[in-house]
């Protein structure tokens, strides 16, 4: 398996097809920040083309901004937001008490990730036909542990069949990135999870359905 801008660009533009539909039928506003995880990795993708295309003409400015841009989506927002917007759409109950657990754990390993973006300025480079993202920080089991309890047991709490099966499928997304393809986990690893952020789109399809027949 390869990667390059086109497959960058291709699920990029996906997803952006696919989060509007599902931004749209979020009913309340609670909902929204769920809704939006399909728009959010399509930004994603489409700064890892633009990473691409910089290797290929050679406009090291560019890929720096872009590198900066795609790392805060990679190590700062999705343990934040991916618990938060979870939390959102539970009932109130221990659901949404032990959710805000996982909001810490994410917001803790994001400042942390972030502090080291900063001060060690994150590099990426074109190694075997993938992009491998470079960003030393220390305490990389404990980071790792808390950046994957945010991500994806977070999701193992809910109520809803759709979100948990996200969480699985995004927890063996990663288990497999890994295992084949440590060097580029990163990049594997989010190309995965912006895939399967398809899932979402499950979640909110009866009401979509719904939207399609009233406008019919």
């Amino acid at each position: 398996m390869c990667f390059s801008a086109t497959a960058s660009f291709s699920a990029g533009a996906f997803l952006l097809g696919l989060g509007t539909l599902t931004l749209k039928s979020a009913r309340r506003p609670r909902e929204m920040p769920f809704a939006a995880i399909p728009l959010l990795f399509a930004i994603q993708q489409l700064s890892e083309g633009v990473i691409w295309l910089t290797f290929h003409y050679e406009v090291p400015l560019l890929n720096a901004v872009m590198t900066h841009v795609y790392s805060f989506f990679s190590h700062v927002l999705w343990p934040v937001y991916v618990p938060l917007a979870v939390l959102l759409i539970e009932p109130p109950g221990w659901r949404q008490r032990a959710l805000l657990a996982f909001v810490a754990a994410g917001i803790a390993v994001g400042v942390y990730l972030l502090y080291f973006l900063v001060a060690f300025p994150i590099v990426s480079r074109p190694i075997g036909l993938h992009i491998e993202y470079v960003s030393p920080h220390f305490f990389a089991v404990v980071a790792m542990t808390l950046y994957l309890l945010s991500t994806t047991v977070s999701l193992f709490l809910s109520t809803h069949r759709t979100v948990k099966v996200f969480g699985v499928l995004a927890l063996l997304s990663f288990a497999a990135a890994y295992y084949f393809y440590a060097i580029w986990f990163i990049s594997v690893w989010c190309f995965f999870a912006a895939l399967l952020s398809a899932v979402v789109y499950l979640h909110f399809l009866p009401r979509i359905t719904i939207l399609k027949e009233a406008n019919s």
